[in-house]
Formats: C-alpha cells, sequence, structure tokens
C-alpha cells in the first residue's frame, strides 16, 4: 500500500492523508491489537503541534522525537498520555487521541466514560487536557469468530452524549475536555465482506484514500469542533501560549 505524502503544517487535507496512513498501517498488521495505527496519527499531531510551538516546548509521542509517551500528574493518578506537552519540566498540555474502526457499540459507553474520567484526573491535576475522537462513519461489527455479522453506522444518535459534552461550560466542569475534536471519516462501501479476513484482504488490494463523512450531525455547541482538524489545533496552540 502506498502512503499518502504529507506537508506540514497539517491542514485539513493532510489531516485526512495522516488518517488513511493510519487505516492502512490497521490494514496491514490485521489486528486492532497492533500499535503500528498510532504512529502515524500521534506522531504527525505531536510534529505539528511541537512546529507550531516553536523552540522552549518538547512534545512527546510515539512516532515523533523520542517515540515515547511522557506522564502528565493528575490529580488521583499520574497518567502516560497519547501526546504530552511540557515547557522545561513542567507538562502544560495533554491530547488523548482515539480512531475507532470497528466494534463501536459494544464500546461506546466505555470509551466516552474512560474519556470523562481521564480529562476529570489531568485537568483537575491543573493541566490543560484535549480529545481527538476519530471513527468510520460506517464500521464492521465481528463475532469472535471472526464473522462480520453486521454493518454499524455511526448515526445522530450515537453523538448525542457528544452534543451534550459540547454544550458544557469547560472552566466549570473539570470532566469535558478544554476541547473536543471529533472527525467522522469514510470508506468506500463494500457490503458483501463477510469475515474480518475479507475486510482486510480488500482494503488492503483497494488502498483507499479517506473522506469526510456526507452524513450531517448538528447542534455541536463551542466545546467540541466536528471534522476541523485546522480550527481545533489552533485552540490548542493558543490555550498552550496563553498559560
Amino acid at each position: 500500500m502506498e502512503e499518502e505524502r504529507i506537508t506540514f503544517p497539517l491542514d485539513n487535507t493532510d489531516f485526512l492523508k495522516v488518517l488513511s496512513n493510519s487505516f492502512k498501517e490497521f490494514i496491514a498488521s490485521g489486528t486492532s491489537r497492533s500499535t503500528a495505527k498510532l504512529k502515524p496519527l500521534h506522531g504527525a499531531i505531536a510534529r505539528d503541534l511541537a512546529e507550531k510551538l516553536g523552540p522552549g516546548y518538547e512534545v512527546f509521542s510515539q512516532g515523533y522525537g523520542k517515540d515515547k509517551e511522557a506522564k502528565i500528574k493528575g490529580r488521583y493518578i499520574n497518567k502516560a498520555v497519547d501526546i504530552a506537552v511540557k515547557k522545561g519540566e513542567q507538562p502544560v498540555a495533554g491530547l488523548a487521541v482515539k480512531f475507532v474502526m470497528q466494534n463501536y457499540s459494544q464500546n461506546s459507553n466505555n470509551y466516552f466514560e474512560n474519556m470523562l474520567g481521564e480529562t476529570a484526573n489531568i485537568r483537575s491535576g491543573d493541566c490543560p487536557y484535549f480529545q481527538i475522537f476519530i471513527i468510520l462513519d460506517k464500521l464492521p461489527y465481528y463475532q469472535r469468530s471472526g464473522r462480520l455479522s453486521r454493518w454499524e453506522t455511526f448515526t445522530e444518535h450515537n453523538a448525542e452524549k457528544y452534543i451534550t459534552l459540547s454544550q458544557d461550560n469547560a472552566k466549570v466542569y473539570f470532566h469535558t475536555p478544554n476541547k473536543t475534536l471529533i472527525y467522522i471519516v469514510h470508506i468506500p462501501d463494500n457490503d458483501a465482506l463477510s469475515t474480518q479476513q475479507e475486510y482486510m484482504d480488500y482494503y488492503r488490494a483497494l488502498d483507499p484514500a479517506l473522506a469526510l463523512t456526507n452524513h450531517e450531525y448538528h447542534d455541536f455547541g463551542k466545546s467540541v469542533i466536528l471534522n476541523d482538524y485546522e480550527t481545533f489545533i489552533d485552540k490548542v496552540y493558543h490555550t498552550i501560549l496563553s498559560l
């Protein structure tokens, strides 16, 4: 599979290329347990943020710089975060990144509750925290046998809890991220696929580029940014500089 060429600073077009490369790593590995898909995604965001911030800041992430995560001191526990920004020895921001590609419904509430919990822990420790949630608009749902039993769609109903989150005042609720980016993407459909192996083989051969979803989602408030990486990373950048 051919890797998409990325230029920095990232714009929304380049961010889609980053996501395409992450998806291709996932397909190449053939399993959701592999961390290979994380490096092109986490590393690209970390590099983009580091280049924006310039000297005086250090950004830690898999796939960038020292190729490792860094811990941030939380109010309750210290947490190794996907992307950590330090000024000197002091952590000044953390970003969590989730890219969901399969079996969403069985984990939907866990994803959301974990996001709230880790955000509260870090923000209560007096460090800004941001979330990036990426999901395919149509995902396979596999049984343990590997049979593809149905297709799931990320619907308005699935988005409801994020719409509620988007209306929170982050200055009042520490479980609310300073800003959340939701990115909903699409790959060409093939409803004829019936197993996990067929899915992997088909998309390896197709070598798809991801696109933004055509589905419409309404009523997001100020705390959530939908399908606009450039605006989101600008908010992260200005929050860090304001500290």
